[in-house]
């Protein structure tokens, strides 16, 4: 405070009042998010205690993140706190999303062991607009069942929002398994492979096979080769006729192998898991006795 009885501050003053520096403080009045009370006669800026007080709710606002044309609407009394704050979580959060994307990103490049061209890609495809990734998942919903007579119509619908978009607070797991689904889609050995199982359904369907007897497969797929591999039967053991016997009865066995060699291959396994992870939901893990099934199979055709 200078000693002439006004109780006014220099700004050497203030700085030393607040442990702020000089340098930062002359910046904010500059800014115009505190303004001097009047100037001494050798034309120094002059301050006041409420001024001091300013300045504590200045650094406060600047500490959270604030910028300085917030500070200012606060400062001036032009904004409450609250809608400044209420503005700035909003922000906050998409940055968030977007470091977590990052996150996701990096980490997987490094578990991964990722090249440069790898990183980039990656990096891309995590970022995709929401338009983009409409487009990605169109193009290949409409290629997957393009012509078929399907069943129920609105499965397209729900095909091509099912991941449309990551949730609003997506782990590292959820980001990752965006960016590889959104590469997996756009494959097309996977597309190809997508659209012979939409055809073995939709064949399902004309030829009169109701979803009950597709049910009743499963489930007594499931106990028999569940009991064989308890058992310690191997596919190509003679003991695994028997069950491939009461599985299928007289049912085309080629078929039936070209069939599950496609619903059941890697990448489609790899596609429901990934989608299971978006919708934060576990997918049931039967892959070993559908596996099971294909090598017994494929023993006895010879494959």
């Amino acid at each position: 405070m200078i000693d002439d009885g006004t109780g006014l501050f220099t700004i050497g003053e203030l700085a030393r009042a607040t442990g702020l520096t000089v340098r930062t403080i002359r910046y904010w009045s500059d800014a115009g998010v505190l303004h001097p009370v009047t100037r001494s006669s050798g034309g120094y800026r002059l301050y006041d205690a409420e001024s001091v007080a300013h300045l504590e709710l200045i650094r406060t606002l600047r500490e959270l993140g604030l910028c300085l044309a917030d500070v200012r609407k606060v400062v001036s009394g032009e904004k409450d706190v609250a809608s400044v704050a209420a503005a700035h979580v909003t922000a906050l959060d998409a940055q968030i999303r977007s470091l977590r994307v990052t996150r996701a990103v990096l980490s997987t490049v490094a578990r991964r062991g990722s090249t440069a061209e790898e990183m980039t890609l990656m990096n891309k495809l995590a970022r995709l607009s929401a338009a983009e990734r409409r487009r990605i998942m169109e193009e290949f919903v409409e290629e997957m069942f393009h012509g078929l007579d399907l069943a129920d119509p609105d499965i397209r619908d729900r095909m091509r929002t099912s991941a449309l978009s990551l949730p609003d607070d997506p782990t590292p797991e959820q980001v990752d398994a965006w960016v590889e689904l959104a590469d997996l889609v756009q494959d097309p050995e996977f597309r190809a492979l997508m659209r012979r199982a939409a055809e073995g359904n939709t064949a399902d369907r004309t030829s009169g096979t109701a979803a009950g007897a597709a049910m009743q497969f499963f489930e007594r797929l499931f106990r028999l080769v569940g009991r064989a591999r308890e058992e310690g039967i191997a596919p190509e053991a003679p003991e695994a006729e028997r069950v491939l016997r009461e599985l299928l009865g007289g049912a085309d066995r080629t078929a039936v192998l070209d069939r599950m060699k496609v619903t059941h291959h890697a990448g489609v396994v790899r596609y429901r898991e990934l989608m299971g992870t978006l919708k934060g939901i576990s997918v049931p893990a039967y892959e070993e006795d559908f596996a099971w099934v294909v090598a017994a199979l494929e023993v006895r055709s010879g494959g």
